[in-house]
């Protein structure tokens, strides 16, 4: 019994890693890490962590994101203005709940929340095939366009039930109509 039982989790996790370009790297060793953002023009990464200031949650900031410039050296940068208002930075609201809402400020209409769970540890839940799962990485399909508006063919949100640990997975069409607010 348990060994079917591993069997379908591999199954599962090779599925998964078959859904992402494969190639990419998977950031590593960074406790603060809530997720990734990944794109097939480069190797490049932005790794979105928690922000802390003086050993507790920066609330008016939570959540920071970087490059981790894998074509570099593995570099870690921090985003230029123009990608932290354009692009990749996020728009944070705190809810009456003390959860956060976040969105990617290049696209309004994929909301992620910052909750703080049972086991005290941060996560960023995001909807997944309809339901709030714990969000791992995005991924997003590039097929031309430019810097300013890039042709996305769509978007690939993954992770896993925080209920049962099982991953999961949502490819998405980017709505022209989501994309700022």
């Amino acid at each position: 019994m348990k060994r079917k039982y591993w069997l379908m989790v591999l199954c599962s996790l090779s599925s998964l890693w078959g859904n992402a370009q494969q190639g990419f790297p998977v950031p590593q060793g960074n406790a603060l890490q809530l997720f990734y953002l990944q794109r097939t023009s480069n190797h490049n990464t932005i790794v979105y962590e928690l922000n802390y200031k003086n050993g507790k949650l920066d609330l008016r900031s939570p959540v920071h994101p970087f490059w981790i410039r894998y074509t570099e050296q593995n570099q870690r940068a921090e985003l230029n203005f123009i990608q932290r208002v354009f692009a990749y930075g996020v728009k944070v609201k705190q809810l009456p709940d003390s959860s956060y809402r976040v969105k990617l400020v290049s696209y309004a209409g994929y909301s992620m929340y910052l909750k703080k769970g049972a086991d005290g540890k941060y996560r960023i839940y995001a909807p997944i095939n309809g339901q709030l799962m714990v969000l791992n990485r995005i991924f997003v399909k590039i097929t031309g366009g430019s810097m300013w508006s890039p042709d996305i063919e769509y978007f690939e949100v993954s992770g896993f039930d925080p209920a049962t640990g099982q991953p999961v997975v949502e490819r998405r069409k980017v709505l022209t109509n989501e994309i700022k607010e």
